[in-house]
């Protein structure tokens, strides 16, 4: 909500998509999710921006290995950084930029397959919620977008939103969103 709040052109994209694809007095259904190609691009736009968790789990080095040319040794902790898979320019031109359109194509996903983007994890240790995650995301989002209009609190501009994380096990905004509901 923050982003879209900070780019009102692009939370203007995701509420003529739900008009165009949803009634409107009608509540948005898990049906509906597959057929809401930008509001997907959004969810995995944030996803690679603000992952819910900095690190994945740890994993331990099962032989030594030499992985482009530095040597992981047998038993050492590894830590896969998220957060910084997200914001590397070899990976993501304007990594800093809330670009969902990146996503409109549809090659990539988070499901664990596409490591450029792995919110969940992948393989075997995948996080066993995603499914849920994905599903809770996309309703709860779609539903609040398509039943309300939404502004910010009096004297705040878009630009002005601090868009600051604080690192924990868990990563969210430094200072809450303070956003208030609009009936239309």
């Amino acid at each position: 909500m923050a982003e879209l709040l900070r780019n009102p052109e692009k939370m203007s994209k995701v509420k003529d998509e739900l008009s165009s694809i949803i009634a409107e007095n009608k509540q948005v259904e898990e049906s509906d999710i597959s057929r809401l190609s930008y509001l997907n691009a959004v969810i995995k736009e944030t996803f690679r921006c603000h992952p819910a968790v900095p690190f994945l789990i740890p994993h331990k080095a099962e032989t030594d290995i030499t992985i482009n040319g530095y040597i992981i040794p047998k038993n050492a902790q590894i830590l896969v950084n998220v957060w910084a898979i997200g914001r590397d320019s070899r990976i993501w031109s304007n990594p800093d930029s809330f670009e969902p359109e990146r996503f409109l194509d549809g090659k990539i996903d988070y499901k664990g397959h596409d490591f450029q983007l792995i919110t969940f994890g992948s393989g075997r240790r995948i996080c066993p919620g995603m499914l849920l995650a994905h599903l809770m995301v996309h309703l709860m989002v779609a539903t609040l977008i398509h039943n309300f209009n939404w502004k910010l609190e009096p004297g705040i501009e878009p630009e002005q939103l601090d868009m600051n994380e604080m690192y924990g096990i868990s990563l969210h905004k430094a200072v809450p969103l303070k956003a208030f509901p609009v009936k239309h």
